[in-house]
C-alpha cells in the first residue's frame, strides 16, 4: 500500500520551475504520513477483551493455583518429563534411521524391495499411534514367547515392557513418516547428479551417500525438526501402555491429591515449555539450511524487534523523510 504525502503549502514546485535558464531550486523534502491502519487496532482490541475474558473465567473457576506453584517443579513431575524427552529422542532416531532405509528402498528398482517399503508405510500411516501402541502392548496374547533360534528366548510379557512398547509404538509409526520426507528430499536432488556420479564410476550406493543424500539433506532436515515436537506431544500417548511419561505422572498425583486440573496445568506448562525450546532451535536449523536456496536469509525475531523498535522512533521524531 502506498503512502500519503504531505507538502508543504505555497512552497515552490520543481515541476513548474523553468527547466532552462530559472536557477535550480533544491527539491522541497517530503515527510511521508504512514497510513492508518484502524482496522488493525479494532481487531487488537477485540483479541486482547477475548484474553482478558478468558484470564478472568479461568481466575474465578474451582483451581488451587498455589497447587500448580507447588508441584511444577515436583520431583515425581520432573522425573515424567525428562522420560518424556528421552523416549522422544529415541523414537525420533529410530525412527530416522529407520525412516531413510524405507525412503531408499521406495525408490530401487527392484519390485520386491520397493513394495515391502510401499506396504510398511501404507500400514502404519493407516492406523492409529494408539492402535499401534496397544497391539505392542498385547502382542503376548499371539505370541507368548519370543523365540529366536539359537539367539535369544523368553516370554514376551517381560520383553514388552512399557519403555519396549512405546519405542516401537512411536519409532515404526515414525519412520513411515520420516520415509515420506526422505523421499521428498532425495527426490527434489536433481538427476542431473546422479548420472553424473555414474559417468564418474560411482556406484548406486556410493552416490546415495556422497551426492544425493548430502543435497537432500536441505528438504529433509526442516520438516524433521517439526516431527519431533509433533512427537513430544504425541508421546503423551504411550500413557495407554503404563509408560511413566510426564501425562502419567502428573495424573498419578492428581489422583491422590484431587488436584487433577491443577496437575493438567502444570503437564501442558511442561509441554509447552519443550515445544517452545525446540521450537527455537528449528527456526535456525530451517535458517541455516535455507542459505542454499535463498539470496539473503530472512532477519531474525531479535533482527525484527530492533527494526520495529527504529521504525517507531523514526516515527516519533517527525516521520521518515525521502
Amino acid at each position: 500500500m502506498t503512502d500519503k504525502f504531505d507538502k508543504v503549502p505555497g512552497a515552490p514546485s520543481p515541476v513548474t520551475s523553468p527547466v532552462s535558464k530559472a536557477p535550480s531550486v533544491a527539491p522541497e523534502a517530503i515527510r511521508a504520513i504512514p497510513v492508518r491502519h484502524y482496522g488493525r487496532w479494532l481487531s487488537g482490541i477485540v483479541v486482547f477483551a477475548l484474553l482478558a475474558a478468558l484470564v478472568y473465567a479461568f481466575s474465578q473457576g474451582n483451581i488451587q493455583w498455589q497447587a500448580v506453584r507447588d508441584k511444577v517443579f515436583d520431583e515425581t513431575v520432573l522425573a515424567g518429563a525428562g522420560r518424556t524427552l528421552l523416549i522422544s529422542v529415541l523414537a525420533m532416531l529410530l525412527g530416522v534411521a529407520l525412516g531413510v532405509l524405507l525412503a531408499v528402498m521406495r525408490l530401487s528398482k527392484n519390485p520386491v524391495t520397493s513394495w515391502v517399503a510401499w506396504l510398511y508405510i501404507w500400514f502404519f500411516r493407516g492406523t492409529p499411534v494408539y492402535v499401534q501402541l496397544l497391539l505392542w502392548f498385547n502382542l503376548a496374547l499371539i505370541f507368548p514367547i519370543l523365540n529366536i533360534p539359537f539367539i535369544y528366548k523368553d516370554e514376551m510379557t517381560d520383553v514388552m515392557t512399557p519403555f519396549m512398547c512405546a519405542l516401537l509404538g512411536l519409532g515404526l509409526n515414525e519412520a513411515a513418516y520420516m520415509a515420506e520426507i526422505c523421499r521428498a528430499g532425495i527426490q527434489s536432488v536433481d538427476e542431473g547428479q546422479t548420472e553424473a556420479s555414474h559417468a564418474l564410476g560411482m556406484t548406486q550406493a556410493k552416490t546415495m551417500r556422497r551426492v544425493v543424500l548430502p543435497q537432500a539433506l536441505r528438504v529433509i532436515i526442516p520438516p524433521t525438526g517439526n516431527e519431533f515436537i509433533n512427537m513430544l506431544k504425541t508421546s503423551s500417548l504411550v500413557y495407554a501402555v503404563t509408560y511413566n511419561e510426564l501425562l502419567r505422572s502428573t495424573s498419578q498425583i492428581g489422583s491422590t491429591s484431587y488436584a487433577v486440573m491443577e496437575m493438567l496445568f502444570v503437564a501442558s506448562i511442561w509441554y509447552i515449555v519443550m515445544t517452545s525450546v525446540f521450537s527455537v532451535g528449528q527456526y535456525y536449523l530451517e535458517r541455516r539450511y535455507a542459505r542454499g536456496s535463498l539470496r539473503s536469509l530472512p532477519p531474525t525475531p531479535w533482527q525484527r524487534v530492533r527494526a520495529n523498535l527504529a521504525s517507531f522512533s523514526n516515527r516519533r521524531t517527525g516521520g521518515a523523510s525521502a
